[in-house]
């Protein structure tokens, strides 16, 4: 599966590059040594050895790793990869659903990590340091956006940049760290109503004293209804969906020792997430990447 699964990746990749400049190695080359070490789960000096690499795929001449170090935190590195992910959610259709969850899962680091962008802040169990991914998620094997941010980053804060770039409308479901009526206007802008259960340490019902969102109140009277609760009931696929990435394929499984700084957490995780995407289409829909 490794090798199909990076043979699509590198077509798609090669595909979507749209510059070349004067460099001696396309993105797209990059960009597909860089996967050959994500989906062995190696490191980029491991994908840089010509002994790693059977020989009909193997890239002639292969980019040295620090030549893959520099390019991968340049602009057009990054753009490549997104445009991947772009490009799989269209295939697969993502988007479309009524219902959207939001939340977030620490991905930690040794607490003695010498990672100077990880960050303390509250993780599954208590205080870690590390990263924390942000996600709105609608069914399906990839999420409709996403972010990484360090740890003690609030999950208000992104959760904002996240509501710019959702697509579509209807209910975004929340649990109480998103019960904040600044949120509640800014899901409301974005063509969704934010539903989310109070803080329970609100004074007068879980009202406080201050102007109230008219989404934070209607998001009140649709949990006091049966199909609000229904509708709530919901919310925990996303923790569902986690910890099914987590353990499928290694998506979202513990951040390897060589992957510290954001940048190269940012990639990793990106990767995975472009190659469970992948290999969801060629097990359900192969006649998709026809149309890549």
């Amino acid at each position: 599966m490794e090798r199909e699964l990076w043979l699509a990746l590198y077509l798609l990749a090669r595909g979507l590059d749209k510059r070349w400049g004067s460099w001696k190695y396309s993105t797209a080359e990059i960009v597909a040594v860089y996967f050959w070490a994500v989906v062995h789960d190696r490191p980029t000096s491991w994908a840089a050895c010509a002994e790693e690499w059977p020989a009909d795929l193997r890239l002639d001449p292969l980019p040295p790793q620090s030549t893959l170090s520099r390019r991968l935190k340049q602009a057009d590195a990054v753009e490549l990869l997104t445009a991947v992910e772009q490009q799989l959610l269209i295939l697969i259709g993502l988007g479309r659903q009524w219902i959207h969850i939001i939340d977030g899962k620490a991905l930690a680091v040794s607490p003695i990590s010498q990672d100077r962008d990880a960050a303390w802040g509250r993780g599954a169990k208590g205080k870690q340091k590390g990263y924390k991914l942000h996600a709105v998620w609608n069914g399906g094997p990839l999420f409709t956006t996403w972010s990484l941010a360090p740890m003690n980053v609030s999950e208000k804060t992104v959760a904002r940049q996240l509501f710019e770039s959702l697509p579509g409308g209807g209910y975004l479901l929340g649990d109480t760290q998103y019960d904040a009526n600044g949120l509640y206007d800014a899901a409301a802008q974005a063509g969704f109503q934010l539903v989310a259960k109070k803080t329970p340490s609100r004074g007068r019902n879980g009202l406080g004293h201050r102007r109230q969102s008219p989404s934070r109140l209607r998001s009140i009277e649709l949990l006091a209804t049966p199909f609000g609760r229904e509708l709530y009931r919901e919310r925990g696929a996303i923790e569902r969906q986690f910890g099914v990435l987590a353990s499928t394929g290694g998506v979202l499984a513990p951040l390897p020792a060589w992957v510290r700084r954001f940048h190269r957490v940012r990639h990793w995780v990106q990767a995975k997430f472009i190659l469970n995407g992948l290999r969801w289409i060629k097990i359900r829909q192969p006649e998709l990447l026809a149309l890549a």
